[in-house]
């Protein structure tokens, strides 16, 4: 199955898409895409409702329970932040605590 997600103002697809597939399996494969790291989560958005679909979860089981809705519903890519390798080492910049980090990515955002 084709899956359309909005990527940076472009439309793109994923291939081969089931509904065991993840949102950090589809997170991975379009960073890998567009040669991009970073922080990413994968957002369904429906008019001016935005959810954030978390790692584990299956987008395509996600849009089904749209029914009738779900061609309205919109998957897009949103980079939230840098990647470990991108943010600054200085010793003025505060450091976000390991322990936060680890727990913010678990539920919502992916680290490439």
């Amino acid at each position: 199955m084709e899956l359309k997600v909005w990527v940076d103002g472009v439309q793109r697809i994923v291939c081969g898409v089931t509904e065991v597939t993840t949102c950090q399996e589809v997170v991975i494969a379009l960073a890998q895409a567009i040669g991009r790291t970073g922080r990413y989560t994968l957002i369904e958005k429906w008019r001016d409702t935005e959810r954030h679909l978390a790692p584990h979860e299956n987008p395509i089981i996600s849009l089904n329970k749209w029914g009738q809705y779900a061609s309205d519903v919109q998957l897009i890519l949103r980079r939230t932040g840098p990647s470990l390798s991108e943010r600054p080492t200085s010793d003025s910049v505060a450091r976000i605590p390991e322990r936060t980090l680890y727990r913010t990515t678990l539920l919502s955002e992916i680290i490439l």
